[in-house]
């Protein structure tokens, strides 16, 4: 057999091997795509339920998944206007994915663009805990914007006063181990805790402080202590609240809960 014959067949024999493999992989991502994107949702309900100070983390798969829908409810907002919405449905609908959209999203200025996110979703989805009087006990809000090296993903729940938080926390993010990626910190999530968001005349109030919250301060109520080391990823998380508690994001949808409230 020449070497000429030999290279070719020792060719083919790599490009079907390659083929044969390029399908056995394709196929295998098709086949998990399903789980992939269920143990995604999964991740995610269970950040909302333990933001919301239900244990989620420690509840089994079936637990979590029974929360949505018994007794933690999806709503679709808009934004612009502040009202509920049925346009899509709440609980498919991807604010990220729309936020990539044109149609679906609103380009933001430099100057609107705290966060750092570029475009923000027309509708998004909240989630809300209602007592047993049909009002709001916890409203789930979602939250993103970008630290240092990542854009941080995250929910903020609230008590039925629309002010008082329950919980804050990132479940998706590329921050530096030990200084922005304290932001999973516990004990830095307990200082959330308690917080006021807005003041006596409703203007946003939370405010990240580096050096430490002076407890004496009449401040102190709205005041979270900045994470040490990680000036930039505080400073975004800061930047992050003041956006999406202001008038580009829920601020119009709170304003109407709280008139409907009243």
């Amino acid at each position: 057999m020449s070497n000429r014959e030999s290279t070719s067949r020792t060719l083919m024999v790599a490009l079907a091997v390659s083929l044969v493999s390029s399908v056995f992989v394709a196929g295998a991502a098709v086949s998990l795509k399903p789980l992939q994107t269920q143990n995604r949702l999964l991740d995610k309900q269970r950040s909302i339920a333990a933001i919301a100070g239900m244990n989620g983390r420690e509840l089994p798969a079936a637990q979590v998944r029974a929360l949505f829908g018994d007794t933690i409810k999806a709503r679709l907002v808009n934004l612009e206007t502040g009202d509920f919405a049925d346009d899509f449905n709440a609980e498919t609908f991807d604010p990220l994915k729309a936020a990539k959209d044109p149609q679906l999203s609103l380009r933001l200025s430099k100057d609107e663009d705290i966060a750092s996110i570029k475009r923000r979703e027309r509708f998004t989805t909240v989630y809300m805990i209602e007592d047993a009087q049909g009002g709001i006990e916890t409203l789930i809000l979602p939250i993103r914007g970008y630290g240092l090296w990542s854009t941080l993903h995250g929910f903020m729940a609230l008590k039925g006063d629309l002010n008082t938080v329950v919980g804050l926390g990132f479940h998706q993010h590329a921050e530096t181990p030990g200084l922005g990626g304290e932001v999973d910190n516990p004990r830095w999530r307990g200082q959330w805790e308690g917080k006021q968001l807005f003041d006596e005349q409703g203007a946003v109030a939370v405010q990240i402080v580096k050096g430490g919250v002076d407890p004496q301060s009449a401040a102190a109520i709205h005041q979270v202590d900045a994470l040490a080391g990680a000036t930039l990823t505080s400073n975004g998380v800061d930047n992050l609240l003041k956006f999406w508690l202001g008038e580009q994001g829920f601020g119009p949808f709170l304003a109407k809960l709280r008139s409907k409230e009243a």
